[in-house]
């Protein structure tokens, strides 16, 4: 008799409320979120603002912890922070009075990620990922000397370098430019390895208010409700590996966008003037 594997990630009943410090006001900001996250899956977490998708995040980091509910990774509970999970934020989080190499090596050569290499092995290891994120030249530059897109490779290749069994990603294309963003949203993915066997990717949490940047990256898009947060909709993403930028203009990609619009537009609406939404729909998962 075989047993299934445990899921990668396995949140179940998450609960996560928040007590104010002035007014002492309790806010329940997720309610009974349930997901099963496998090994070497791109998940991208949309919804309106206010939803919660960041705090699932800083949960699965081990950067908060639950009201309730069961959150556990390969089986065991996430109890705090762990090496095993890396976290890049939409403000790169570089230090500006290290250079390329040393903020991309920092882990390697001060933290817990390094302590399995040798010096020489922590130093080829930065050097590949310089490499892989296309930052060769560039070692010795201040954050201050880099586009938004360079700092952004460089925080992306200090995760990388670290070796986490899962990326978790809080809107890191956010604050550049349209052109930038669609560029490195094709390099994210030929980093992730998209064109490698399944088994060899990392497993990948992505949060975005970008509905046509999640359709482009992910296996499966969660979709959110707000007040409080819960899973709305959990859409499989049909839409064939490896993805360039032709993939836009294929019929399906329109339509999963058009899908999930329709599912988070009436609280979107909400959210920017206060109106009532004018429809609801019920929680669906969707291929």
């Amino acid at each position: 008799m075989t047993t299934t594997p445990a899921p990668k990630l396995h949140l179940k009943g998450i609960t996560k409320s928040f007590i104010a410090p002035r007014s002492g006001q309790q806010t329940l900001a997720l309610a009974d979120v349930s997901l099963d996250i496998e090994d070497g899956e791109f998940i991208c977490i949309v919804g309106p603002s206010g939803c919660g998708k960041s705090t699932v995040l800083n949960l699965i980091a081990g950067l908060d912890t639950p009201s309730a509910g069961v959150l556990e990774k390969d089986g065991k509970a996430i109890a705090g922070p762990g090496a095993d999970r890396g976290v890049m934020f939409q403000d790169y989080a570089l230090m500006p009075w290290q250079t390329v190499q040393d903020n991309i090596g920092f882990g390697l050569r001060h933290g817990t990620p390094g302590k399995q290499f040798t010096p020489q092995q922590r130093e080829e290891r930065i050097v590949h990922f310089i490499e892989l994120v296309g930052l060769k030249g560039s070692e010795k530059k201040y954050p201050h000397q880099l586009s938004g897109g360079m700092r952004q490779r460089v925080a992306l290749a200090r995760l990388l370098a670290n070796g986490p069994d899962i990326l978790l990603m809080d809107e890191p294309l956010g604050a550049l430019d349209a052109q930038t963003r669609l560029i490195l949203q094709i390099e994210l993915l030929r980093i992730w390895g998209q064109t490698a066997p399944r088994s060899q990717r990392k497993t990948a949490v992505f949060i975005t208010h970008d509905i046509e940047e999640a359709v482009f990256l992910a296996d499966r898009v969660v979709v959110m409700s707000s007040h409080p947060g819960r899973v709305r909709a959990v859409l499989d993403i049909d839409l064939p590996r490896p993805r360039d930028e032709h993939v836009r203009a294929q019929p399906r990609f329109g339509e999963l966008s058009e899908q999930i619009w329709r599912l988070i537009r009436d609280e979107a609406y909400r959210a920017i003037d206060g109106s009532e939404p004018t429809r609801t729909e019920p929680a669906e998962s969707a291929a």
